[in-house]
């Protein structure tokens, strides 16, 4: 396959974007200068090297920790009793600006609502390992269910809050999920921090 094919095949492999868009992606990159294109070609590989992944809470961040863990997890100022667990990356990015002060777990996508094997596609394993991990260290005293107001993220949480129920019930822990100041179809990655600040309140 050419470089042209290649890339096409590549840039259609992330999030939301067809075989036109693309295409579009590479003729862009062909119109930049060689400079741009040669800064790309370091940027790219330097991911892997400057960007970890979270032991605790499964975000990818800046590997300035030696123990493994992002600054939100190492941060002893923050309410480890409370853990909100979101879909992805970008949307633990939203609620950081609302006043939610607790810690976080990323399940790494949501479930589609005809999906199979639904455990393969999140973190359900590392979840509960991690809540009983954290359970060791400080009591958690509620779980909070933060995933998009849309079927997906409504399957998901009714995944999550099964598989969850059994360490909730043992460790007295109470599960909440956002309340609707998020409107059907919201993806969380997209609300502003007044709407998250009202779902979070809101919470049942």
């Amino acid at each position: 396959m050419n470089p042209f094919d290649e890339l096409i095949e590549i840039f259609r492999k992330f999030p939301g974007v067809g075989p036109r868009q693309a295409e579009r992606f590479v003729y862009f990159l062909l119109r930049q200068p060689k400079a741009n294109l040669d800064k790309i070609g370091r940027l790219v590989p330097s991911l892997a090297n400057n960007v970890k992944q979270c032991q605790m809470c499964k975000r990818y961040h800046l590997s300035e920790y030696g123990d493994g863990t992002c600054n939100i997890c190492s941060n002893k100022n923050r309410d480890t009793s409370t853990i909100m667990i979101i879909g992805q990356d970008v949307d633990l990015k939203s609620v950081e600006k609302s006043d939610y002060n607790g810690v976080y777990f990323i399940l790494g996508g949501l479930v589609p609502v005809l999906g199979k094997d639904s455990s393969s596609k999140i973190r359900i394993v590392e979840l509960l390992n991690i809540l009983n991990k954290r359970q060791l260290d400080n009591p958690i005293t509620e779980i909070i269910i933060a995933l998009n107001a849309n079927p997906e993220g409504e399957n998901t949480t009714e995944i999550v809050k099964k598989e969850i129920t059994e360490f909730s019930q043992k460790n007295n822990s109470k599960i909440s999920i956002l309340g609707r100041g998020l409107s059907t179809g919201t993806e969380l990655e997209y609300s502003d921090s007044e709407t998250i600040k009202n779902a979070l309140k809101n919470r049942f």
